[in-house]
């Protein structure tokens, strides 16, 4: 693949690959808002941010059990690497990010390393960087792969975590909300609504 640099002065930029698996993702148009294959490029200074609010984070998924800001990428510098840096911070209060199988819980952050295998939901992103000279930006593509990544990798495969904000040890009772993440503003209205439907 080849980086993108248009004139023999202009640096060349850090590439993050961002590969999306979903098990429906035939089936569901989750990746629309999405420019697959095309290269993005992105402010360092800015974090990145995925979810599903379109308006609230740079790229959107259309799914409504994502939260509306699940996740930030964020580049930084070191002195210690010539190179671009990344880390991905959880944004969801009721969802779960795992990075390489360790798991982050809200706010929390994490280093990518050069390949990362990052999960939320039923989701399996894996994200690769390619390294450039440019600080002042970098590039984003979007791609979507037919099988788990988590094959790829070698990391196990595990049962998704759901972003269902209930409980899964009820014992057969069904939870609380099953379409989707639970968020305050989300648990006020479900719960005077489920008051009507009851």
């Amino acid at each position: 693949m080849e980086l993108s640099h248009t004139m023999e002065t202009e640096e060349l930029m850090t590439c993050l690959q961002i590969q999306l698996y979903h098990p429906q993702q035939a089936s569901k148009a989750l990746y629309r808002l999405l420019p697959l294959d095309a290269r993005h490029k992105h402010p360092a200074e800015d974090p990145l941010r995925l979810g599903r609010d379109a308006h609230g984070c740079t790229f959107a998924l259309a799914d409504p059990r994502v939260s509306r800001k699940q996740l930030a990428l964020q580049a930084y510098l070191t002195a210690n690497s010539p190179n671009m840096l990344f880390s991905v911070q959880n944004l969801s209060q009721k969802g779960h990010v795992t990075v390489n199988g360790s798991e982050l819980g809200y706010l929390e952050r994490a280093e990518l390393p050069n390949k990362a295998l990052v999960r939320f939901g039923e989701y399996e992103v894996l994200i690769r960087r390619e390294n450039g000279e440019a600080k002042g930006s970098f590039e984003v593509q979007f791609g979507v792969l037919a099988v788990p990544p988590s094959r790829e990798v070698g990391v196990p495969s595990m049962v998704p975590i759901m972003d269902t904000g209930s409980d899964h040890s009820t014992n057969g009772i069904p939870p609380l909300m099953s379409h989707g993440p639970i968020e305050m503003d989300e648990t006020i209205m479900y719960q005077s609504c489920s008051m009507f439907l009851s």
